[in-house]
């Protein structure tokens, strides 16, 4: 098997395989453009997701390009299109845990829940109040952070959380309840 470079133009092995009876997988040039619209569309919100889950802008940036790396390897094995968006918000989540527990398992020091007051825009958004949501929504467990990110944040169905994470309906409409009662509990107690 010779190393290709990355030079090289794709191999044309698509053309060579019989047709099949599901929606035709994008060529190179197809699949380049497909990814690039994606990103266009979707990154801001997912590197924004993703942040949430780990409070590290770089940490976010690089799962989700990661994501859309492992997107554009798996699309020519993708039949079905509409399952290209699931497909890279389960990805950012799995990344986000595997660096979530990279950092456990190396004792990293405590990560900053504030971005850096580097704009007039950072530190206008960085009140009490805020500080106090972020810190109380960080101590959530794992699977409840996520749930509560999927559902406020990114705005997602009960039914689109539940694929992502692969869980059921009812334990996202379940572990959303939970978590939004521990953050009424806590934030009280706080004030």
């Amino acid at each position: 098997m010779r190393a290709t470079n990355r030079r090289d133009p794709p191999s044309n092995a698509a053309s060579r395989r019989p047709a099949t009876a599901g929606p035709a997988r994008p060529d190179g040039h197809e699949a380049d453009e497909l990814v690039r619209d994606l990103y266009q569309v979707h990154a801001l919100a997912l590197i924004r997701a993703a942040k949430l889950l780990l409070r590290d802008q770089q940490s976010a940036e690089d799962a989700v390009q990661d994501a859309f790396l492992g997107l554009y390897q798996a699309l020519p094995r993708l039949s079905d299109h509409d399952q290209i968006l699931p497909y890279l918000r389960t990805a950012v989540i799995n990344r986000s845990r595997s660096v979530l527990r990279a950092r456990q398992r190396a004792l990293l020091r405590k990560v900053q829940h504030e971005p850096p007051m580097s704009s007039a825009e950072s530190a206008a958004m960085a009140g009490e109040d805020r500080r106090a949501v972020m810190a109380a929504v960080a101590r959530l467990p794992r699977r409840t952070r996520e749930v509560l990110v999927l559902r406020y944040y990114l705005e997602l169905t009960d039914q689109e959380i539940a694929a992502t994470l692969r869980v059921s309906r009812g334990t996202v409409t379940s572990t959303a309840s939970r978590g939004l009662a521990a953050l009424a509990h806590e934030l009280q107690e706080e004030l």
